[in-house]
């Protein structure tokens, strides 16, 4: 056997070395297919990883639209409650339906002229008010809303306004309450209300008895620019508050104030022009019939020195009271009438006109010329004709439809003096326990000497027979989200 050498070494080492190299080369293959196996799983790892990361990105995409979509209809929901909101407080009911009128006269109200939703078909079924899909003005957008009376006998005045809103195909529902009530802030408020201008000559002084804002002034005048107009040495202690955005004021005279100061500087400090409307309470003369008894007719004798107790001048009577005059209880004046007090008179009372308050005609009067001395109901004498005249308090003299004239001294007028057109002159003047308020839409005059000091003080509840209108109050802690049962 032969064996092939390798110059200068053995043949035994040569094989030795040649089968070495082959195992060296042998791991070097093995070691490149294991790095392919790593890099594959590495690449499938990746892509798997790349997967999940585009899927989850798709489904974060996908709730955050969603997400969106129901926050869109939530603000869908509150925007129709704002809507809602808008047209509850616009809402005003008269103050004497009873309460189970009450909610029906509230679905009446929902009028296209009112609310301008000409396009709403709005629905009552006796049980509920339903404000069907409404557009938002947006594509996609919409609410829908019912109103129902909460069914419970320890809340009957109470409402539960459920609104839904709607974005695309998500819905969201959200609940408050209204309750009905009376308007916070009335013309009871202030001094002087007047439906038309006001007019101060002469040296009339209007003053608070206790504080100077008992004699603030309201006025409306909505069909005269010259709202108020002041000559002489006239003034007005407390501020103005005018409703027509376009009134003028016109002050003439060195002394013409108001607020204690007088000129530019008067109106630019205590008069405030374009207020928002106060409520007018709707005066209810009928009430009182209640407590008529007796009679006064064309055959009466009213120029003699009598006493009357709660007594009915009868229609076209136009008596003239000459003589002194003690009246007790109600004085209940039918109309048409004109009735003049030119001697002195007596009131321990309430004098009430059975007219209209949008009458401004001036047909039916109430002229007092003479010295009045007024005491409050409270102090009329212990009997069955005035026990439950003696509980009706805050009111003088209420004559919707009259227009009322004060011509002599009082000391005091216990109660609020409202009528459809409204004068002081001459000497005219003391002390007014509650407000005057003038339903008419003419010029209210208040001239000559007199000096009005208004009594506010402790004032808080409404004056006998003077409804104040029912509205609806929104109950802001009953707010609450969806989903309900």
């Amino acid at each position: 056997m032969s064996l092939i050498k390798e110059r200068g070494k053995p043949a035994g080492q040569n094989f030795t070395r040649n089968k070495m190299k082959r195992t060296t080369k042998k791991g070097n293959r093995e070691r490149s297919g294991f790095a392919l196996i790593i890099s594959m799983i590495f690449v499938l790892l990746f892509s798997t990883l790349a997967i999940s990361l585009s899927s989850m990105c798709t489904t974060n995409v996908q709730i955050a639209d969603n997400q969106r979509n129901a926050n869109n209809a939530r603000g869908c929901a509150e925007s129709g409650l704002e809507v809602v909101r808008l047209w509850m407080s616009n809402v005003s009911i008269q103050g004497d339906t009873p309460p189970n009128m009450q909610f029906y006269m509230l679905a009446g109200s929902f009028d296209e002229n009112t609310y301008e939703t000409s396009d709403i078909n709005i629905q009552y079924d006796g049980n509920h008010i339903s404000i069907p899909s409404t557009n938002l003005g947006a594509a996609g957008k919409s609410f829908s809303a019912t109103i129902t009376p909460l069914p419970s006998a320890d809340n009957p005045d109470t409402l539960v306004v459920e609104v839904t809103g709607s974005y695309e195909d998500i819905t969201r529902t959200i609940r408050a309450n209204y309750a009905f009530g009376q308007r916070a802030s009335t013309v009871f408020d202030f001094g002087v209300a007047t439906k038309g201008p006001l007019s101060l000559s002469g040296n009339i002084e209007l003053e608070g008895v206790n504080v100077s804002v008992e004699a603030s002034v309201y006025i409306e005048s909505e069909n005269n620019s010259l709202a108020l107009s002041i000559i002489g040495n006239s003034q007005i202690a407390g501020d103005v508050s005018i409703v027509n955005p376009l009134a003028n004021i016109y002050l003439q005279g060195g002394k013409a104030g108001i607020g204690g100061e007088t000129g530019d500087d008067a109106i630019e400090n205590h008069v405030d022009i374009g207020v928002p409307p106060t409520e007018f309470p709707i005066p209810n003369p009928s009430y009182f019939e209640q407590y008529v008894i007796n009679t006064i007719d064309s055959s009466c004798d009213t120029s003699a020195n009598a006493t009357y107790e709660n007594v009915r001048i009868l229609t076209d009577t136009n008596p003239h009271f000459s003589g002194n005059v003690i009246l007790k209880g109600i004085v209940f004046i039918e109309t048409p009438n004109i009735v003049t007090f030119s001697g002195n008179v007596t009131i321990i009372g309430i004098i009430i006109g059975d007219g209209d308050y949008e009458d401004n005609s001036g047909t039916n009067q109430i002229n007092i010329t003479g010295n009045v001395s007024s005491q409050p109901v409270t102090d009329l004498p212990d009997g069955p004709q005035f026990a439950g005249i003696k509980n009706e308090t805050g009111t003088f003299l209420m004559a919707p439809g009259f227009s009322a004239s004060f011509g002599g001294n009082f000391d005091t007028v216990n109660g609020a003096i409202a009528a459809n057109g409204i004068s002081f002159f001459g000497n005219a003047g003391g002390i007014i326990n509650g407000s005057i308020l003038n339903y008419s839409d003419e010029e209210m005059d208040l001239s000559g000497n007199a000096d009005l000091y208004f009594n506010r003080s402790g004032t808080s509840v409404v004056p006998a027979g003077f409804i104040p209108e029912i509205v609806l109050q929104y109950e802001p802690f009953s707010y609450t989200e969806g989903p309900f049962d």
